[in-house]
């Protein structure tokens, strides 16, 4: 079994939405489909079809959120050891080719955000950076080429 690991925040982010999908989401999808029944015949009707598609694949979202849940283990980041790269450690890294330095956070795969500075560890990156230590070097596969990242800094 595949676990997924989280934080505590994660994990009630995926709660609420999951609790909002099976509640305002299977409403106003019911909603929908009542609505578009009522205008006739519905062997002709594509708004009833469309309705019965958006259903489904709230449905399908629903089921693959639950599955998430039942998969997830949360962590508590204060527990971890910071010997090595691991999830939801904070990992400084430089990039051996440009030279340049960038902070990055491995979380799981429903956490990550770019933007925040959050990779998944089944990215390419995270991928390439677990178990490393400081000194040791990373190197990432990527379609252009390898790069190598040296591990400068690993902490919580």
């Amino acid at each position: 079994m595949k676990y997924n690991y989280m934080s505590e925040e994660g994990y009630e982010k995926l709660k609420a939405e999951l609790e909002e999908l099976k509640t305002t989401g299977r409403r106003e999808a019911a909603k929908a489909i009542a609505e578009a029944r009522e205008k006739g015949d519905l062997s002709e009707n594509a708004e009833y079809d469309a309705a019965k598609d958006a259903q489904g694949l709230l449905e399908l979202k629903i089921n693959d959120l639950e599955k998430q849940m039942s998969n997830a283990r949360i962590l508590d980041a204060s527990q971890l050891n910071t010997d090595q790269v691991l999830v939801f450690t904070k990992v400084t890294i430089k990039n051996l080719k440009t030279e340049k330095e960038m902070i990055y956070q491995l979380v799981s795969e429903s956490e990550a955000d770019l933007k925040a500075k959050k990779i998944s560890v089944t990215s390419p990156i995270g991928q390439g950076l677990l178990g490393k230590k400081v000194g040791e070097i990373a190197t990432v596969q990527t379609p252009r080429g390898d790069i190598k990242f040296e591990v400068l800094e690993i902490n919580i």
